[in-house]
């Protein structure tokens, strides 16, 4: 895709968008089954992921680790995200690998010390590019995929997070 097909592409949702602002708010869902042991099944839009126990909390490694697919979220979101930035732009990316790392101390999520937090510390997201691109075109590319990925600004930002719980017996 070039940049002129990702215009012509989102130019009349972006038009929509303007005329009616409400339809541009869309809630997205994720749902999972809790699922034998200690697991939960969270089914994507391409495949079922079975998430368990980190080997840190005593998990074994053969299932996928929420923390990991936090930082997996975030490293999609930031590609593709990069990618239409440069195609937007006109930039080419001949290559590129995108990585996040995340700074945990287990301490906390295990409760075995309250000065422990529970969460990520850090998170550094690292991009290692193959590209032509000038300093102020590389500036760019930065400045608008930190701008637009919706993981990046979320984690960065922070937003209001609840919980509810409902029982049948």
């Amino acid at each position: 895709m070039n940049s002129t097909e990702l215009k012509n592409l989102q130019a009349p949702l972006k038009e929509k968008y303007r005329a009616e602002p409400a339809s541009a708010v869309i809630t997205l869902r994720a749902e999972g089954k809790v699922g034998e042991g200690i697991s939960c099944s969270v089914a994507t839009g391409r495949a079922l992921i079975e998430a368990g126990l980190h080997p840190a909390t005593g998990g074994t490694g053969l299932l996928a680790c929420s923390g990991d697919l936090l930082l997996e979220a975030l490293v999609a979101c930031a590609g593709v995200t990069l990618r239409a930035v440069a195609t937007a732009l006109g930039v080419e990316i001949r290559a590129g690998t995108v990585r996040a790392e995340g700074v945990l101390d287990f301490r906390g999520t295990l409760g075995v010390s309250k000065e422990a937090s529970v969460g990520f510390q850090s998170i550094l997201l690292q991009f290692d590019l193959e590209s032509d691109a000038t300093v102020e075109q590389q500036e760019s590319l930065r400045k608008l995929t930190e701008r637009y990925c919706v993981v990046f600004q979320t984690l960065v930002n922070g937003v209001p997070v609840a919980a509810q719980y409902a029982y049948a017996t």
